[in-house]
Parts: structure tokens; C-alpha cells; sequence
């Protein structure tokens, strides 16, 4: 038998004048004659981790039944259901950590720190903040060495305060991130695409150099056109293919970061937004998600969080069937009927954005499947009934297959104020080989996810 296939590394990268272009698993990256999944090319884990404060609206978000999902998912998850062969959603879970420690008050809007550590964070607004070691950063720490990037923190929402204190003697540092890479470390959060783009794309140049080269209205791209072309010429159709769709994704989103950063239009008088952001939280949510794709699919990286939107945010959301409802003042609906019902269509428009990424990832080509097919996804709030500062019965959901660890299209009932959101991080830490006998405030595993 003779064996002509090219051979290419899947660290394979495009140098050029201060551009590290990683690629797309390509067939060529896996050795002649060899099934993939025997590899070190086979396509490799990712995880997200996307937050959202204010909890959900009650009656609005969980299944009728447990067990498999209907043909029709609630009103808030409606836009998942093309997906939902590939969802779990969950529900009774309690979220004790952003409960105040017994004998304190406050810890009700200002501990998103805790969503991905199950801990209470320590309250103080000094330098002495002390949170937990979040999954992301332990599971970035297992599959994320040999990436340029180990993990990309991503928030849609400005900080908007330098303050210490942001309420009930909380630090500002527990509502702005929601990474700690150890327990005394938060992680910042990027806002502005355009930094993540130059991280993702623009290593090895000065940002002299990165400035000149948008002001030149020039691509990335541009400097290894030529690496490009002979690389064209040595791998399969196929391959061609998928490279041209990688390098058509890059320069479209170049295209929207030109048009964000030449941007005139006012940001509303209650929110700041600096230059080179998109004015509309559609575009910059969907711009964020297609970025964590793009990464995700040249390995550049292969753990993102998201925080969504701040605790107290009164953001409105125009593109949503709630257009003038402001976020926070929304989720205090004094049980009115009605309300409630406004309210869930601000839950179903976030839930909208995170089905736009989902639907990325379904269709992206990777290896023997898609990036979905290779990645789970976790996206909920610590809060369950926002009226109330209720932090039991909270919404989550799982996406994603993470190369067949998880099955999707079920709905899990916990009995309510019993099971911890620390046994769900538990469990995940498990879906990437993470063994351990207990995290934060877990009180074991996680029954019937596995």
C-alpha cells in the first residue's frame, strides 16, 4: 500500500509580521491510516461557563415532567430546542453558597464569584478578598496547557466602578468576574472584542503595529497570504475547505470589530461604554460568541466564561420582546402575573443569545464531529426567584456531547433546598478526568447525570 497523505501537526501554526495563526483541525493533521480517535489530533474537550444574575421567572423555565424533554421546551429554553438532544436541563438545585455566612446580611447581589466555586466569598471590601478556585481554571489547568491561551474571560457588560465597595460591604471584584485562578486571585474579565481579537490572532506584534494595521483597514491575514496559498496547494479538498471557511470567519469578524471601533453613536447615559464596543448588546454578545468559537475551533483555547450581565444591571435590551424593561427592576415583579411575564422574555432573549453560540458550534466542522458534538457548556444564575433574593431552585443547563461523556435531552428534578450547586461542579470536574472527593459545598455527585 503507498501512503501519499500530508502530515501536519495539530500545533501547526502561520507566522507572519506579528500574526500566530492557529488552524482548524484538518484532516491532514491526523496520521495516514489512523483512526482519529487514536491520536493526538482527535479533537480535544472545550467548557464554557456562562453567568447571568436576577435568576429566572418563576413558572417560565422548568419542564412539565422529568426525564426526557418534551417536544416543547418551557418559554425561557424555547430557543434551544433545535439543540435539545444535545441539553440537560436542571432543576431544584440550591445555590448555599451565595447565601451571607451564618450571622451576616448582604452576600444577595454581589457574590457571582461563586457560581463556578461553590464557596462563600469572604465578606470584605478591602484588598483581602478570598473567593474559591473556580472550575474553569482547574479544568484549564488539565486541557488547556498546550493552548496559545489556557483560558479567555469574557464579559458583555462594563464593570462600570473602580470602587471597593460595591454594597453591603462586598468587593467589587466578586460581581466583575466570575474566573479565580486560586482563592485569592480574580481573574479580570475582557469587555472590548478587539482586545480578544489581538490576544487570539495578533501575538509577537507591538501595539504600534496592531494600531497601524487597523488604521490601514489591513487583515491579519494579509502578511501569511502566502503561507496560506501553499498550504491550499498541499492538503485535500476537504481541507481546503474548511481552511477557507476558518479564514473567511476571521476576516468577517475583522470587518464587524472596523465597524464597532469607527462607531459615533452615543452609549445610553447610564451605561458606560468604551470606544471600539459595539453600542448594541446583540451585536457585542454575538461578536464575544463568535470570537470563543473561532478560538475554540483554531484550539487557541478551550475553556471561556461569560458573565452576561452585572448584578443590579438596569439594562434594558431592545432587540428582546421586553424592549424597555429594565433587567434588575424587571426581576422584582411582586408576583404579579404579568410582571412575571415580562420578565421571562429579558430570560428568553439571554437564553436566545447562548442558543446563537450553541448553533455556532453545531455547525463548525471538528475532526469527527462538531465543536459541539466535542464541548459541554454550563449556563445558569444563583439566584432562583429574584423577587424573593431566593437562592434555592435555581435554573441551569448543560449543552453540549463533550466527545460522548454527556447525554443530552433530559430534564433533572432535585428535590428542592437539598442538593447543592456544588455537586454539579463536582460532576463536571469529572467530565474532564477530575477526580476529586468533594468541592465547595458539595455533599457528594450528582445523581442520574451520568
Amino acid at each position: 500500500m503507498i501512503i501519499t497523505k500530508k502530515h501536519l501537526s495539530r500545533r501547526t501554526l502561520l507566522r507572519g509580521a506579528g500574526v500566530s495563526l492557529g488552524l482548524p483541525l484538518l484532516d491532514a493533521m491526523v496520521p495516514a491510516a489512523t483512526a482519529q480517535a487514536q491520536t493526538a489530533a482527535k479533537a480535544p474537550s472545550r467548557f464554557f461557563g456562562g453567568f447571568v444574575p436576577h435568576g429566572a421567572a418563576p413558572g417560565y423555565w422548568v419542564p412539565k415532567t422529568e426525564g426526557a424533554l418534551a417536544a416543547e421546551l418551557p418559554f425561557i429554553y424555547k430557543p434551544l430546542e433545535p439543540f435539545r438532544d444535545q441539553l440537560t436541563i436542571l432543576s431544584g438545585l440550591h445555590s448555599t453558597s451565595s447565601e451571607p455566612p451564618p450571622g451576616q446580611t448582604g452576600a444577595d447581589h454581589w457574590v457571582a464569584a461563586a457560581f463556578l466555586c461553590a464557596e462563600k466569598p469572604k465578606k470584605t471590601s478591602g484588598a483581602d478578598v478570598y473567593a474559591g478556585h473556580t472550575i474553569d481554571q482547574i479544568i484549564a489547568e488539565k486541557i488547556g496547557r498546550e493552548s496559545l491561551l489556557p483560558s479567555l474571560e469574557i464579559s458583555v457588560e462594563d464593570p462600570g466602578s473602580g470602587a471597593s465597595n460595591c454594597g453591603e460591604g462586598y468587593s467589587c471584584v466578586y460581581t466583575n468576574t466570575i474566573a479565580w485562578s486560586s482563592p485569592t486571585t480574580p481573574l479580570p474579565m475582557e469587555l472590548n472584542p478587539q482586545v480578544v481579537f489581538e490576544r487570539m490572532f495578533g501575538s509577537g506584534s507591538s501595539q504600534e503595529q496592531r494600531v497601524a494595521r487597523r488604521e490601514r483597514n489591513q487583515s491579519i491575514l494579509d502578511s501569511i497570504t502566502g503561507k496560506i496559498s501553499t498550504l491550499r496547494r498541499e492538503i485535500s479538498s476537504p481541507d481546503r475547505q474548511r481552511l477557507d471557511s476558518f479564514t473567511e470567519n476571521v476576516r468577517e469578524i475583522e470587518r464587524r470589530l472596523q465597524i464597532a471601533a469607527k462607531a459615533t453613536t452615543a452609549a445610553p447615559e447610564d451605561l458606560s461604554v468604551p470606544p471600539g464596543i459595539p453600542q448594541s448588546f446583540d451585536a457585542h454578545i454575538k461578536l464575544m460568541f463568535d470570537l470563543i468559537a473561532l478560538a475554540w475551533q483554531a484550539d487557541i483555547t478551550r475553556v471561556s466564561t461569560m458573565l452576561l450581565a452585572r448584578d443590579l444591571t438596569g439594562r434594558i435590551y431592545p432587540e428582546s420582546q421586553a424592549p424597555t424593561l429594565g433587567f434588575h427592576g424587571g426581576s422584582h415583579h411582586g408576583e404579579d402575573p404579568s410582571r412575571i411575564n415580562e420578565f421571562s422574555k429579558i430570560n428568553q432573549y439571554h437564553v436566545k443569545m447562548v442558543s446563537y453560540f450553541v448553533d455556532k458550534l453545531a455547525k463548525t466542522e471538528d475532526g469527527d464531529g462538531s465543536l459541539l458534538d466535542h464541548s459541554l457548556l454550563l449556563y445558569g444564575s444563583n439566584m432562583g426567584n429574584p423577587n424573593q433574593h431566593l437562592h434555592y431552585d435555581v435554573p441551569h443547563i448543560l449543552i453540549g456531547g463533550n466527545n460522548g461523556r454527556m447525554k443530552g435531552g433530559r430534564h433533572l428534578a432535585y428535590p428542592t433546598k437539598t442538593v447543592p450547586t456544588g455537586n454539579l461542579l463536582l460532576s463536571i470536574l469529572d467530565q474532564f478526568d477530575i477526580h476529586r472527593d468533594a468541592f465547595g459545598d458539595s455533599t457528594g455527585r450528582l445523581d442520574k447525570l451520568v
